[in-house]
């Protein structure tokens, strides 16, 4: 029963990174690394909370934050494109900015302060039929899956041939790799460039929306809890491979996990709570040696 509740945690605290890491993997793939995917997520989860609470739907309030983190990841993008500012400090420009405003949004207009609490919050329901729990080990992790752990892992399978087989894929890698080829043969690198830093806020949107309506029902300031990092590690660990990334992503799901269960087993919570960025330290590490010998050779 022990395994079956980890891999029923691990994958629920998997899917917010994956998915924003998946928006992140392909906006780095048209050339802008994206910082700001934690101001994306936690803006996805206070709109997904105020219009699950006010529209009693949890594919509206999904849709809505994933909108939303998409509107602020193409304006976000205006600023490196046409304004021509550094990526790394917009971002995290964008994730302090974020975060006051819904400090203040909170403060003023719902008059609390950390935490936002709304009646009638729709959580996310479980999709697969009741029988798949009986599966032995994996069932109660299948029972419990959500429509948005499927459908990030769909686009998981399905990330790789589109970025290689079709033709927006091709833009996108060609833009990232070599935008004056993109230039010369009369495609728009700004604009695709743009395009992929709103997908990339289209899907930290509905990371956000999963970590607020996954269980909680609830928003937070602290709700990401830098997981827009670890998912900006995840993709540069997996080198920009949607099946490698995915595999990162489980890991650092796994590691959050554990550090959740030594902290009710009694252990310090600061000292545990520095285990997933100690990961993430560590992978980015390895990733760079890993670079590093390769150009030797």
């Amino acid at each position: 029963m022990q395994v079956e509740q980890i891999l029923v945690s691990t994958l629920i605290l998997t899917t917010p990174i994956l998915l924003a890491a998946i928006g992140g993997l392909v906006n780095r793939q048209a050339g802008i690394v994206n910082i700001g995917l934690e101001a994306k997520m936690l803006s996805g989860a206070f709109v997904a909370v105020i219009v699950s609470s006010a529209t009693q739907s949890w594919f509206i309030a999904c849709l809505a934050a994933a909108l939303s983190s998409a509107v602020i990841g193409w304006m976000f993008s205006l600023t490196i494109t046409r304004a021509h500012a550094n990526m790394i400090v917009a971002g995290l420009g964008l994730n302090i900015l974020v975060a006051g405003v819904l400090g203040f949004i909170l403060s003023w207009v719902y008059k609390t302060s950390g935490t936002l609490r709304q009646p009638d919050v729709v959580l996310l329901p479980d999709v697969l039929p009741e029988f798949f729990e009986k599966i032995p080990v994996i069932g109660p992790a299948l029972s419990s899956l959500d429509p948005l752990t499927i459908f990030a892992w769909i686009t998981v399978f399905c990330l790789p041939f589109v970025l290689t087989n079709t033709r927006i894929g091709l833009w996108i890698r060609a833009t990232g790799n070599a935008p004056h080829v993109t230039r010369a043969v009369g495609l728009r690198s700004l604009a695709i460039q743009d395009a992929s830093t709103a997908f990339a806020g289209f899907f930290a949107g509905l990371a956000g929306a999963h970590l607020a309506l996954a269980s909680l029902g609830l928003f937070n300031e602290g709700l990401t809890a830098g997981r827009g990092f670890i998912a900006l590690a995840a993709f540069y660990f997996g080198r920009d491979r949607p099946i490698q990334t995915a595999m990162a992503c489980l890991l650092f799901g796994f590691l959050d996990n554990t550090q959740i269960r030594l902290q009710t087993a009694g252990f310090p919570p600061k000292l545990i709570g520095m285990t997933p960025y100690l990961m993430v330290l560590l992978a980015l590490i390895f990733t760079s040696v890993r670079a590093q010998r390769k150009a030797r050779l």
